[in-house]
């Protein structure tokens, strides 16, 4: 009876089997070292894939050659040997995206490295995307105010353009990005700083930086540190970018930092050579240009039937004694919209931010000012080359005539009203007043030492005394006749209630 039961049994089990087969994309380590490895056998691997080395390490497929695959490893290979097996996940390296990532600091795969609970996110997008064509976008209008008056004045940032912060190193590039993160606090601008090659150190004080200007609200921050791997300092950036077009997709205004990406080019260089890709100029491969132009691409400004939104680029570039005729300098000059050049000589002056209005240019010019703005900084910038122009001269001659010595006395005041303290951006109607006040000569009677200590009074009293002023700015930026005769007025009243 038992016999007979066992044989139901078996039947019932045979008749109700049901052979699965499953597939994997397997292929055999055949070198591994210095972050790279070479692997045989996974045919029909796709560009960029997420490859599986088991024991939570991960690379991707950068190198299709015609017998092996050229991978790079996302972590340290510590347990990966020659003959291991690996696996092809069918998925292009993507990253998570999502408004839990706001206020996070995150390696360049998206996860969190603040110390903090894992970011619950939903969506992921792949790091490597087309840029958006011509016919999706609009010329570059709305000005990205950088808090910074030399920059605002002179070499205006609008939404969805790319401008380069270009100087050597220890001039103040990383201060100008961050100030231009704090002065997006209330704008409705999403941040997203991207830290490539830097010193754990360096990023944490820029993160407690943002935290306690509050600017951390609305910024994610994507750390390639550089003690990782150089796999993880070229995927940085794009992660980065990839996090931006998630809210670019919901017609949000994002500006991204690329800090810097001339560590960008080494990390890429550095995987090139092991990969045995042959090198060009200064040994970097053929496409070290490709590798920063579509990933800058990807900065722009949505017309409103795609959405509206826009991306700012901000990459940084660090020169080496001014060099601004290197191959990745002048490759980011042609690619961006405009630089920034920060001269080392002016930070030594105590001329800080020390912007050179000679070499830094905006492309996009006074299409991203306000009119207020537009009116009052044409002059500025054609003040500070004069007074440049004379002082060269002025060196070598000691009796000047009066009005040479009054366009230098104009150009001296000007350059102290221009100097900003950091983290400690200038909302632009506040920028409006000092320039306007700088450009019709109400600072040339002030002695150079004073100027600053004007400059916080004067703000004080307008902010204080003479409220119409500032209401009138906020309510319409423009200068109007009424708006100037008030202006005017307060100055007056002001300088002579102070003595400078």
């Amino acid at each position: 009876m038992a016999q007979d039961n066992i044989l139901e049994l078996l039947k019932s089990e045979i008749k109700n089997y049901h052979a699965t087969v499953t597939s994997e994309k397997i292929g055999t380590v055949v070198e591994v070292g210095d972050g790279i490895a070479r692997i045989t056998g996974l045919s029909d691997v796709k560009a960029a894939e997420m490859l599986d080395f088991g024991n939570d390490t991960y690379g991707f497929a950068l190198n299709l050659e015609e017998d092996s695959v050229g991978a790079v490893l996302l972590s340290h290979a510590k347990n990966i040997k020659e003959g291991d097996t690996v696996k092809g996940t069918g998925r292009i390296l993507s990253v998570p995206v999502g408004e839990a990532l706001i206020g996070r600091v995150v390696n360049a795969l998206g996860q969190t490295v603040d110390g903090k609970a894992p970011a619950k996110t939903t969506k992921t997008y792949p790091i490597e995307k087309v840029a958006p064509g011509v016919i999706t976008r609009q010329s570059v209008n709305r000005p990205l105010q950088t808090g910074i008056m030399a920059i605002d004045g002179m070499i205006p940032v609008g939404r969805g353009q790319r401008e380069l912060i270009i100087g050597d190193r220890q001039t103040g590039k990383t201060a100008i990005a961050i100030d231009t993160i704090i002065n997006q606090k209330g704008q409705n601008v999403i941040c997203i700083y991207v830290a490539i090659g830097q010193k754990q150190s360096k990023i944490a004080k820029i993160v407690a930086d943002l935290e306690k200007k509050g600017a951390m609200d609305y910024t994610i921050v994507v750390v390639g540190g550089a003690s990782d791997p150089a796999a993880l300092n070229f995927i940085a950036p794009y992660s980065g970018v990839a996090m931006g077009e998630y809210f670019l997709d919901q017609g949000k205004d994002v500006l991204v930092v690329y800090d810097d990406l001339s560590k960008h080019a080494w990390a890429y260089r550095e995987i090139s050579l092991l990969l045995r890709r042959p090198p060009g100029r200064e040994a970097y491969p053929g496409d070290i240009f490709y590798l920063h132009s579509r990933l800058l691409e990807r900065a722009c400004n949505l017309n409103k039937d795609f959405g509206g939104g826009s991306i700012t680029a901000l990459p940084v570039i660090e020169t080496q004694a001014g060099d601004v005729s290197a191959y990745i300098p002048t490759n980011v000059i042609s690619i961006t919209d405009g630089q920034i050049y920060l001269e080392p000589d002016l930070f030594y002056k105590g001329v800080r931010p020390a912007v050179n209005v000679g070499l830094s240019v905006s492309r996009v010019g006074s299409a991203a000012q306000v009119k207020a703005m537009k009116k009052v900084a044409g002059r500025l910038r054609l003040d500070l080359a004069q007074f440049r122009e004379l002082a060269a001269f002025s060196q070598f001659g000691s009796d000047l005539d009066a009005s040479t010595k009054k366009q230098l006395d104009r150009g001296k005041a000007l350059t102290e009203m221009l100097k900003q303290p950091q983290y400690n951006p200038y909302p632009v109607q506040d920028q409006v007043v000092l320039i306007y006040a700088g450009v019709n000569g109400y600072l040339d009677d002030v002695a150079t030492e004073k100027i600053f200590t004007f400059k916080e009074k004067f703000l004080h009293y307008l902010k204080n005394v003479e409220r119409s002023v500032m209401k009138m700015l906020t309510e319409k930026p423009e200068i109007t006749p009424e708006l100037e005769e008030a202006l005017k007025k307060a100055i007056v009243t002001f300088k002579s209630e102070n003595s400078f």
